[in-house]
């Protein structure tokens, strides 16, 4: 591993412990060379991801960029890092478990979105106003009627039908 501070490869681990949700583990190091003590992390990972942009484009999947997507869309939101944490690796274990080494981003948008409608409300706004590219104040007058339509305990399909039959 190279150290952050002066480039040099001749680093130590020091200390290894499992996270919290045991799915990485954290490794403390120490460089021989400038006496620099930093902190990395070792995930598992399944398979090698490619996200299919909509352009068409093919990028390597980034894990940290989605962290970071999630992040601004909860900035100053009450919710605790460890729950955010969780939530990325469960939708980075469910693109892997899909068995696809191609994944669409508009597959990795629609998870993100189903996992913040559970954790915030506000969250889930913010990122589905980029996520589905918002262009006027009815496009979240809509995505909120949504909202409130599913936290009343029916689907927004459901209401639709009952208003379409008045």
């Amino acid at each position: 591993m190279r150290c952050p501070y002066c480039g040099s490869t001749n680093t130590q681990v020091k200390d290894s412990r499992p996270s919290e949700d045991h799915t990485t583990i954290r490794r403390r190091r120490v460089c021989a060379d400038c006496g620099g003590r930093f902190t990395t992390f070792e995930r598992v990972q399944l398979r090698e991801l490619t996200v299919i942009k909509r352009s068409g484009r093919r990028i390597p999947f980034d894990r940290d960029k989605l962290m970071r997507s999630v992040q601004i869309a909860l900035r100053k939101r009450p919710v605790e890092p460890e729950r955010v944490e969780r939530m990325v690796s469960g939708i980075v274990r469910r693109l892997e478990n899909m068995g696809e080494n191609d994944i669409r981003s508009e597959t990795i948008g629609h998870l993100v979105m189903e996992a913040l409608k559970g954790l915030d409300d506000v969250a889930y706004v913010r990122f589905a106003s980029v996520y589905k590219n918002f262009r006027e104040a009815k496009d979240f007058e809509v995505l909120l009627g949504e909202l409130a339509g599913t936290e009343g305990g029916e689907e927004p399909e459901a209401s639709e039908a009952a208003a379409a039959e008045e």
